[in-house]
């Protein structure tokens, strides 16, 4: 029996078994975390999930029902398909609805079986199970008839009795006697009145039982507004749209028990059936038992034989013969808790696909986040960094006190990850691997705007409140109220704004939409969906649970990252093996003092992870002298912890001031120059100071990370007097001689800082890598910056930025060249070569022939490439980009002249290979020697004029997105330090926020222009532009462009005034208010920028017409609109006797033919011009 309650007066039973929450995607409103409140609040004591196709959300409902003390029963509202679940025809098949609810294992593992095939199989609109399926899979699942949508009311509204009847006759047969029941519904619509009485009589008729349930889309009736406005963010509408979707009324909340009995007075048993349904669905999670798929060592070997022989083996090549004791001591204890805890399976599945990537020459990262703590995992191979040099922790990844299933993350070069995972798919089945779904939700900010959207707010209003949630790693709105004075004022003064963040609190933090995780991947034992439902993203298995629910569930969860470094680092080696064969990155020496030098001068632009401007400040300031340093920094450099740069800074320069609050500390910290800095030294200090277990140490670690006062204050008496329980001995501070008082301030500055500290095996991995592209960076920096610019290469922003700093380190960057260029940057004699795929129209098929053609001997002119490269992908638009880009510049001949003989030298290929091929040389051409000169391999070529300077910028611009052979800002340099308040790198990196809504003024060329009409009908320009830092938009609205138009020419380098705004989704846009050429630029006078053709034009046009509202009126506009042109125009209104100037988008050319018309309409003497 329920207990009684508000909602349950006379303690009857009813379970609510139809329930949409957040995760039926922008249309159920029922949030999880609010949910059990509301069902205690009702008075009952289960509930079920029944989200529209999916499952998304069954572990985290499961475990927020666990925890509220009430009964989870696992279900989902399928739709079943009105033909077969392959049958795709549009307006022919559609979908039912259906509810599905799980009595126990079986019933799970039928309906993840089916809510996978009807994503994998039958999504068509929707995903989709057909009859087939149920008739598979119906076992172990209580099914109802389900809502409006379903199969037997759709049949009941169409005038259909006997077929409403015969339905539900085949699903009592199908799912059998009790499992079976028609669902009844009634929320006041005008198709219930019709429905319900004919589903009550059906139920009579065939004897088959009753459950009532309400179609819960919200928790409350007042939240029936919340739920239409999450329903029009997910349409696009606003809240006044007529077309609302189809909740009339707002019935659809989770009911009390007594408002359901009420409704279904007539038939309390459909009711009381509720319970029982609830009391036969016990299908419970299984949590924490690990799932690994089995690995086949070689040769029959035993796993765990074949494990440790990779490990001693690992240990001597890593070492060397002569290893020291303490290093055997704990591989030997790594070995035994990796083999007790069951995770060498797990080793050596990962051990097996970096082998394999290895093997395959694809770049992996030296290890990320805690793995990199286990002497094991260096010794096989998995990671790249000594764990015993870097003082890190096995049991920070890893000890028997730890529940969660451990993890190794792997970086992989950027460009073949996907080779790798493929190599997962084919050794372990592709229906044994999927990827990990992950949910965008409504973030702050963007709560604020998709609301204010909805309700019909005008953008600016809304963009005004949204600014003023600070941009912070979990911000949420309540806590912007309680930080941001002026949302507060606002939110108080209002109303508008007032309801706007009301609702917008109702909506934040639920999902938006569903998309697959970048790096992880799921490996099973048996097939996945034998274990998690699945769906589909771009049409490839996704799991359906996150991360997190699939570590706890037990299964293995793989992260594949790409990471661009990587690549960056191996084209880098790869070119300096060219001139140095013995040269090696595995060999590096991490102590190379120039290295550190240059770290020291802030040098960082490529640097992995230290190119920040920040960054380099803090550089500037350590002077690092060792990888320490930098991983210090690493971990040190983020939001929290940034606070202690100053005392670490001081401490560094002044080792005199540090002082510890006792000498145990003293060789933990000294590394970090007296400052905690990583979650490994909390550990060491409990384990040197309070005697803890490794094991112990870290979950109090975790505890404090986590803010969980009970356990932090309990572990606070063992940490100070000790700990006896069996198990858990430990002395405590006291014990070795730390005065209590002592041993508290220091728990006290852990737990602060606990939060903030940062894994040192991560930042040890990452320093790794920071310091290998340093080390390139300064020893072989052409090469080196051939390598980025190649990975960036479709970013024309970082080549901008890039190939300034090649401009800083004195290294040319020289166009391309057909005899030089590879497809990426090349370094070529401390210069580097500008690679071909940066060309555009010029595929990479063709740059691959280019390339090996040329192997035999060089093209000697552009015939003979043209002609040797006949029959590929060559057309005339490839070869005119090449030429434009310079790439036949090393042939005497310039580039105007080329590109008008590209025609020519086309023809007379192709008309050759025609010859050639019929072959037919006749007798009398062989006898007179004419076959010699007829097959030569020259094209005469007529000599042009070359392009003006600015013209051949321009070109290159076009083709390849970048000024190659200087840029037109060189000649401007001076003015653009005297003008310019902001360089476009500062409007556009990573400060610029700071500068929103400043008034700024750039010197800049402009690349492109735009235009677009507005909702007005006026014209408004979207500019692109670019200095020597960077490109960035700039808007031009109507006002605007009517009076700057003729600076906007593209090319022409301009001075530009407006103002900064940065939006956190986008970048940043500059709004223009005066856009003035460079030449005559006046920073004193701005007014005298202004163009004023009024007052400059050599002549004006002038129109007499006798009123605005004559006839004659919008002809002459519509003429001047075809005739346009730069000569002002001014009427002369005779019935007001008023001079009227025309606004600058009727200027006019002064075309004879213009003025012919306009005399013909007007008469001679109403049309003059001077």
């Amino acid at each position: 029996m329920s207990d009684m309650t508000e909602g349950n007066r006379q303690g009857r039973d009813f379970v609510h078994l139809h329930i949409h929450t957040e995760y039926s995607l922008l249309d159920g409103a029922c949030r999880i975390d609010q949910l059990m409140d509301r069902v205690k609040e009702c008075g009952q004591s289960a509930i079920a999930i029944t989200d529209h196709g999916v499952m998304y959300g069954c572990v985290q409902f499961y475990k927020a029902a666990k925890k509220a003390g009430i009964k989870p029963i696992i279900g989902c509202e399928v739709y079943v398909a009105t033909r077969t679940r392959f049958d795709k025809v549009n307006k022919i098949d559609g979908n039912n609805h259906l509810i599905l609810l799980c009595k126990n294992e079986t019933g799970y593992k039928n309906l993840i079986k089916m809510v996978s095939a009807a994503f994998v199989e039958g999504f068509y609109s929707k995903p989709r199970v057909d009859k087939q399926l149920l008739e598979q899979y119906h076992e172990g699942l209580i099914c109802l008839s389900a809502c409006l949508a379903g199969e037997i009311p759709q049949a009941i509204l169409a005038g259909d009795y006997e077929r409403a009847k015969s339905t539900a006759l085949w699903y009592q047969e199908l799912f059998g006697k009790g499992n079976y029941y028609i669902e009844l519904q009634d929320h006041g619509l005008e198709e219930d009145t019709i429905v319900l009485p004919q589903l009550i009589k059906l139920a009579r008729e065939t004897g088959i039982p009753m459950a009532a349930t309400n179609d819960s889309h919200y928790l409350r009736k007042d939240d029936a507004k919340m739920q239409s406005i999450l329903l029009c963010i997910q349409t696009g509408k606003t809240i006044q749209d007529a077309d609302r979707m189809e909740f009339q009324t707002d019935e659809f909340y989770v009911k009390t028990t007594d408002e359901m009995y009420d409704l279904f007075a007539m038939v309390p048993e459909a009711c009381a059936n509720t319970q029982k349904i609830a009391d036969q669905c016990n299908f419970d999670f299984d949590f924490g038992h690990t799932k690994i798929p089995y690995y086949k060592a070689p040769n029959g070997m035993d796993n765990q034989e074949f494990f440790e022989k990779l490990c001693w083996d690992g240990l001597e090549r890593r070492y060397g013969s002569d290893v020291p004791q303490s290093n055997k001591d704990r591989l030997t204890y790594e070995i035994g808790v990796v083999k007790s805890m069951g995770y060498t399976n797990y080793y050596l599945i990962v051990w097996d696909y970096i082998n394999y990537a290895k093997s395959q020459g694809i770049p992996v990262g030296p290890g990320r986040g805690s793995g990199a703590g286990s002497i094991a995992a260096y010794c096989v191979g998995i990671t790249d960094i000594d764990p015993i040099r870097y003082n890190l922790i096995f049991e920070r990844f890893l000890n028997p006190e730890r529940v969660s299933m451990p993890d190794f993350d792997v970086d992989f070069c950027y460009e073949r990850r996907q080779e790798v995972i493929d190599y997962v798919n084919r050794k372990y089945g592709a229906d044994h691997v999927a990827q990990i779904v992950t949910f965008g939700t409504m973030a702050a900010r963007n709560a604020i705007r998709d609301v204010g959207r909805v309700m019909g707010m005008p953008y600016q209003s809304v963009d005004v409140v949204a600014k003023q949630v600070p941009m912070e790693l979990k911000m949420t709105l309540k806590r912007a109220l309680e930080v941001s004075p002026e949302l507060k004022r606002m939110y108080d003064s209002d109303p508008q704004v007032t309801e706007l963040i009301d609702t917008a609190l109702k909506v934040e933090g639920m999902p938006r939409h569903a998309s697959t995780h970048a790096a992880g991947v799921v490996i099973t034992p048996e097939p996945t969906d034998y274990y998690l439902p699945l769906a589909t993203n771009d049409g490839l298995p996704v799991t359906q649970f996150n991360m997190t629910e699939i570590e706890e569930l037990g299964l293995l969860k793989m992260d594949f990252l790409g990471l661009r470094t990587l690549t960056v680092i191996r084209d880098a080696e790869a070119a300096i093996q060219k001139k140095d064969p013995s040269f090696s990155i595995q060999k590096l020496d991490y102590d190379d003092a120039a290295t550190y030098k240059m770290l020291g001068q802030g040098e960082t632009e490529g640097v992995f992870q230290l190119e920040s401007s920040g960054m380099k400040q803090v550089l500037v300031g350590l002077q690092p002298q060792n990888l320490e340093d930098v991983i210090a920094l690493i971990s040190l450099y983020r939001p929290g912890p940034m606070d202690s740069i100053p005392t670490y800074l001081r401490n560094r320069h002044e080792p005199d001031k540090i002082s510890y609050k006792t000498p145990q500390l003293a060789h933990i910290l000294d590394v970090t120059n007296g400052c905690i800095v990583y979650q490994e030294q909390v550990m060491q200090i409990f384990r040197e100071l309070a005697g803890f277990s490794f094991g112990q140490a870290d979950n109090v670690r975790r505890a404090m990370s986590k803010k969980k006062h009970a356990v932090m204050e309990a572990e606070r008496e063992h940490f100070v007097h000790g700990c006896t329980e069996p198990g858990h001995e430990c002395p405590g501070c006291v014990a070795n001689g730390i005065s209590e008082e002592v041993a508290n301030e220091i728990y006290d500055e852990m737990s602060s800082f606990a939060s903030y500290a940062f894994n040192k095996s991560h930042a040890a991995c990452y320093a790794y890598v920071a310091f290998q592209t340093a080390y390139l960076k300064c020893h072989y920096p052409s090469e080196f910056m051939a390598a980025l610019l190649t990975s960036v290469l479709d970013n024309t922003d970082k080549v901008i930025e890039y190939s300034g700093e090649c401009a800083r380190l004195g290294i040319k960057v020289l166009p391309p060249d057909v005899n030089i260029s590879n497809g990426g940057f090349t370094a070529d004699n401390g210069k580097i070569r500008f690679g071909l795929n940066a060309v555009k129209n010029v595929g990479r098929n063709l740059i691959e022939r280019v390339v090996e053609e040329r192997k035999e001997k060089p093209y000697s002119s552009l015939y003979d490439f043209c002609k040797r490269m006949h029959g590929t992908e060559l057309n005339r638009r490839a070869v005119e980009c090449l030429i434009k880009a310079g790439a036949f510049d090393s042939m005497d001949v310039n580039r105007h002249s080329l590109v008008e003989a590209v025609d020519g030298i086309i023809k007379s290929v192709e008309s050759d290979s025609r010859r050639n091929l019929e072959g037919q040389l006749d007798l009398f051409s062989v006898m007179s020697g004419e076959s010699q000169t007829a097959d030569t391999d020259s094209y005469e070529i007529k000599p042009f004029p070359e392009y003006s300077h600015t013209e051949l910028l321009q070109q290159e611009k076009e083709v390849s997105g970048l000024y190659l052979s200087g840029h037109p800002l060189d000649a401007y340099r001076e003015q653009s330090a005297r003008f310019a308040s902001n360089s476009i790198k500062e409007l556009t990196g990573e400060d610029a926020h700071k500068l929103d809504g400043n008034h700024v003024r750039i010197v800049c060329t402009i690349v492109k222009n735009r235009m677009m009409t507005t909702k007005s009908n006026t014209m408004m320009a979207f500019t692109s532009v670019e200095d020597l830092t960077g490109t960035m938009e700039v808007i031009v609205f109507p006002r605007v462009l009517d009076t700057f138009r003729d600076a906007l020419k593209e090319n022409a380098v301009v001075v530009i005034e407006g103002r900064l705004s940065v939006r956190e989704d986008e970048p940043s846009k500059l709004m223009a208010e005066s856009i003035s050429p460079i030449e005559g630029y006046d920073p004193k006078h701005p007014q005298t920028n202004r163009p004023n053709l009024m007052r400059d034009a050599a002549q004006r046009l002038y129109v007499r017409l006798p009123s605005r509202s004559c006839l004659e009126y919008a002809k002459v506009i519509n003429l001047l609109e075809i005739f346009d042109g730069d000569m002002p125009v001014i009427f002369y209104l005779e019935d007001v006797k008023q001079k009227l100037a025309a606004p600058r988008r009727l200027y006019a050319s002064g075309h004879p033919l213009l003025l012919q018309e306009l005399k013909r309409l007007l008469g001679e003497r109403n049309v003059a011009t001077k």
